[in-house]
């Protein structure tokens, strides 16, 4: 499968915008509650950590046939980033993750987010979706179930492992 790269993707309320180094200042305030590492670890990023580590998703994958995709969700009628969603593909496979920032979360941007990023790796090939979620996240859970994935039962570094799609 040729490599894949981000695209703009629109779903009803929402802009998946491709991930630029110009967001980091944005994003800084959008993932500032600590509340978002609960179950994955670590604390909020500054603008400038923000920027080191945009610019290497930008760069892309060294590995050959990884295709790093990366995007900012951006609430249309409010024209500001609420939050983001990547996708790893290797081959027809994609493993895929999402935050949305605190002050948006309940309001189901995360859940149509996914959905559009499903959707929109379909288009492109991609057969097998998985996404790895802690087993006490019951809101990352709603998300996957809402996007179409499924939990496998199998677990990953502690987090269960979900999946749309026949392979892996």
């Amino acid at each position: 499968m040729p490599a894949v790269e981000a695209l703009t993707v629109s779903t009803e309320r929402l802009e998946l915008l491709p991930l630029r180094v110009e967001h980091a200042e944005e994003m800084a305030g959008v993932l500032a509650d600590p509340g978002l590492h609960a179950f994955v670890g670590g604390e909020p990023s500054t603008p400038q950590e923000l920027r080191a580590r945009y610019e290497r998703q930008v760069a892309g994958s060294a590995e050959p046939g990884v295709s790093w995709c990366n995007w900012v969700v951006r609430l249309r009628d409010r024209g500001c980033l609420v939050g983001y969603v990547q996708a790893t593909v290797t081959g027809g496979t994609a493993e895929i993750a999402w935050v949305v920032g605190t002050p948006w979360q309940g309001s189901g941007i995360a859940s149509e987010a996914a959905r559009g990023l499903v959707g929109w790796l379909g288009g492109q090939g991609v057969r097998t979706v998985i996404a790895h979620i802690h087993p006490e996240h019951h809101a990352s859970a709603a998300v996957a179930t809402a996007a179409g994935l499924a939990a496998t039962g199998l677990l990953h570094d502690g987090e269960i492992r979900w999946r749309l799609g026949t392979e892996g």
